[in-house]
């Protein structure tokens, strides 16, 4: 057999294992993702679904959704028999920082009516869920929660009783060595006892094979020496990159929408200020036109005034004086 270019070739009588075999890598994300540290390995997280076909799949740490829908998504297009949970105070914390009011009802709305009928969005802490999760139950499980070594060290014990015997759990974050991020150095403890993937791009997205009972297909993967695991690895880099050119379009359509709308209202506020503009000045010449009539008006009362009649009888001319006296002065 020959090998294509994204091929693996194994021992004889092996098939060469192809990640491009698994098209659900290649499936657009609906809808588009918002900005996210994440979005980069959503590609992954669609092949790991069809390779894997989990039964019980846990994230800890939803945020916005982005990692989790895109699970779902994948889920819900290949038909695997899965229960999901997405479990999250949806409060934030220190490296995810507070999270606005608005994030947890934008993610039931996206997520209920597509996803609901497998799904669930559990608003707890990590430990609180786990009471209500059975012993040996999940199948993959994705802990993205509070990032400190701490953290995600109390999160991996928790939840260790709940992984089946071909459980993989995967560790967001491993190449993060700021801010009081400790996940690399959980990995690097971890990864040195079990089968795993490490991905650098994305922040990093450690893959660890805990159960014993994998896939075959996942199995080989696992397998890939030093020069086939890049070829994985740069593949995944670049189809986890075209979705960050998707979202940094998307976001750039919407900014110039905005411009465009400002600018408008822009030149809509623009001809409105003309327009009041165009009325105050009729408005004034109006103004100047009356009280050039008026000052007619009232000259030519003075002129009666001081006519003969005015200086014959002064009963004759009262109502030139009424009238004097409701016009005004002249000029006024």
């Amino acid at each position: 057999m020959v090998d294509t270019p994204m091929s693996f070739r194994y021992d004889s009588g092996v098939q060469p294992f192809n990640p491009l075999n698994y098209r659900s890598c290649l499936t657009a994300v609906h809808p588009p993702p918002a900005v996210s540290a994440w979005q980069e390995h959503i590609p992954f997280a669609m092949f790991l679904i069809e390779i894997l076909r989990p039964r019980v799949f846990v994230e800890l740490g939803v945020h916005t959704g982005a990692s989790y829908l895109a699970f779902c998504q994948a889920i819900a297009n290949l038909g695997v028999s899965c229960t999901c949970y997405g479990v999250d105070t949806f409060q934030g914390d220190e490296h995810a920082g507070r999270y606005e009011r608005h994030i947890e009802s934008q993610l039931r709305e996206r997520h209920d009516p597509l996803y609901g009928g497998f799904s669930r969005l559990v608003t707890s802490t990590f430990d609180e869920a786990a009471r209500y999760i059975p012993d040996g139950s999940v199948d993959l499980l994705h802990i993205d929660g509070m990032h400190s070594y701490e953290a995600v060290s109390h999160d991996f014990a928790t939840w260790s009783p709940k992984l089946s015997a071909r459980a993989v759990v995967l560790f967001h974050d491993i190449n993060v060595r700021e801010r009081g991020f400790g996940v690399w150095r959980f990995w690097e403890e971890q990864s040195a006892r079990f089968p795993h993937l490490a991905f650098s791009h994305g922040h990093g997205l450690g893959v660890l094979a805990v159960g014993r009972e994998q896939p075959p297909e996942f199995e080989q993967l696992l397998q890939l020496d030093k020069e086939e695991a890049e070829r994985f690895y740069a593949l995944f880099f670049l189809l986890g990159h075209r979705i960050t050119l998707q979202v940094e379009l998307a976001e750039s359509k919407r900014a110039l929408q905005a411009s465009e709308t400002n600018r408008q209202a822009a030149a809509q506020s623009a001809a409105t200020i003309t327009r009041l503009q165009q009325q105050l000045a009729e408005a004034e010449a109006e103004k100047e036109s009356l009280r050039r009539q008026n000052g007619a008006l009232r000259d030519t009362i003075d002129q009666l005034n001081n006519s003969v009649s005015f200086r014959l009888g002064m009963g004759a001319t009262a109502p030139l004086r009424w009238i004097s006296r409701k016009v005004g002065p002249s000029g006024s």
